[in-house]
């Protein structure tokens, strides 16, 4: 099998269709931006996951955000048809980032100003991510102006963004790093 088609050499590319049906979109579509970004955070995970090494106790949370991150993106780049299979991102999804998010911040010391994103080196990535996260979720929102797509996968986002900045300040406080707040006087 060859890892090139030249189907996408015009500036299209084509969303997956359970009936098999080809939807071809420009690349530029605000749908394909959406799964773009999605697939640049998993990436951005992995990432942190080599800067913490395979027998980190965070890495089968890292592992199981990755494998919902195609979810969505699955989610994102399929489109709907009547009688297909339920969609990936379940409220259950979102549910599971709440309850990471505050397990591990009944670890950490209470917030009290703005984070500069610093830090050991997976703190600043797992900050880059949460940035990441976030424009998912923009361009999710943009995305779904346009066509429909399952919902959850806005809410997943942004939970997973709050949770990615929960993450970095649990791995600088482990790690040796710090907080380091914003210096309103500068």
């Amino acid at each position: 099998m060859h890892i090139y088609t030249r189907l996408g050499d015009h500036g299209e590319t084509s969303l997956y269709t359970p009936k098999g049906v080809p939807q071809r979109l420009s690349k530029a579509h605000a749908r394909v931006e959406a799964y773009g970004t999605i697939d640049e955070l998993n990436s951005v995970l992995g990432i942190v996951r080599a800067e913490l090494g395979p027998r980190d106790d965070l890495s089968p949370l890292l592992i199981h955000l990755q494998n919902r991150l195609f979810h969505a993106g699955y989610d994102i780049s399929t489109m709907p048809q009547e009688g297909a299979a339920p969609q990936s991102i379940k409220p259950a999804d979102v549910e599971r980032l709440e309850e990471e998010i505050d397990r591990l911040q009944a670890e950490l010391p209470p917030l009290k100003n703005f984070v500069l994103p610093s830090g050991v080196k997976a703190a600043a990535y797992l900050q880059q991510a949460r940035t990441i996260a976030r424009r998912a979720e923009r361009r999710t929102v943009a995305a779904g102006s346009e066509m429909d797509f399952n919902p959850e996968v806005v809410r997943f986002l942004n939970r997973l963004s709050d949770l990615l900045f929960v993450l970095a300040r649990y791995v600088n406080l482990r790690d040796g790093g710090e907080d380091e707040t914003v210096d309103w006087q500068v």
